[in-house]
């Protein structure tokens, strides 16, 4: 990463954060100021993001909804919140859904990830490599056990990848594929019309 500010930056006198020797580290991220929101550490450099799209918050508002209507008492969710997975890694997916009693309170920041049971991620167009790739591997390699993948249709609808831990493999196998209405009994039963998005039900 690159100290210098970008020329259309300079007139704000923007410095980018300088990395130190071996790159960031996880507690890093809650140390270092005016970072934008939703930033994430991948392999111990800052990743920012973008401003989402519609078809990402109204998904997020979507999958929010049916996971809490379905959720048992002993797990909750919460959109963007990061997973600690070790020392140089800190993903933030877009919604994950960990045990209840791993809630620390108002000030936390982070999960662990053997508290993690579902990392959800909506993929974004400058977010693919990591959302298809990067992130399930990561995730995969700390036994977040179940994980789903959200791409926008030709329609600009939803189709979600469901994917389960293969735990001799350390990695994710393709369970399904789901286009109009997501039903699904593990790892709770949960379901979702897809394509109400953009109506909110009504």
């Amino acid at each position: 990463m690159s100290a210098a500010p970008e020329p259309r930056l300079e007139k704000q006198r923007y410095r980018w954060p300088v990395p130190p020797e071996g790159g960031w580290t996880a507690d890093d991220l809650d140390r270092i100021p005016g970072l934008p929101p939703h930033t994430e550490l991948i392999d111990g450099s800052l990743v920012f993001m973008r401003p989402q799209r519609k078809f990402h918050t109204r998904t997020m508002w979507l999958l929010e909804q049916a996971l809490l209507a379905h959720l048992p008492h002993d797990l909750d969710v919460d959109r963007e919140m990061t997973i600690r997975l070790d020392k140089r890694n800190r993903p933030e997916p877009d919604m994950v859904v960990y045990r209840a009693e791993a809630d620390t309170g108002a000030d936390q920041t982070w999960y662990a990830p053997e508290d993690v049971v579902l990392a959800v991620e909506v993929v974004s167009p400058d977010s693919q490599d990591r959302d298809r790739d990067v992130k399930p591997r990561t995730y995969a390699a700390a036994g977040v056990v179940h994980f789903w993948r959200v791409e926008a249709d030709a329609d600009g609808l939803p189709i979600v990848y469901v994917y389960e831990l293969d735990p001799a493999r350390q990695a994710y196998t393709p369970t399904g594929i789901y286009h109009n209405k997501l039903s699904l009994d593990v790892p709770f039963r949960v379901e979702a019309d897809l394509p109400q998005i953009y109506s909110r039900g009504r």
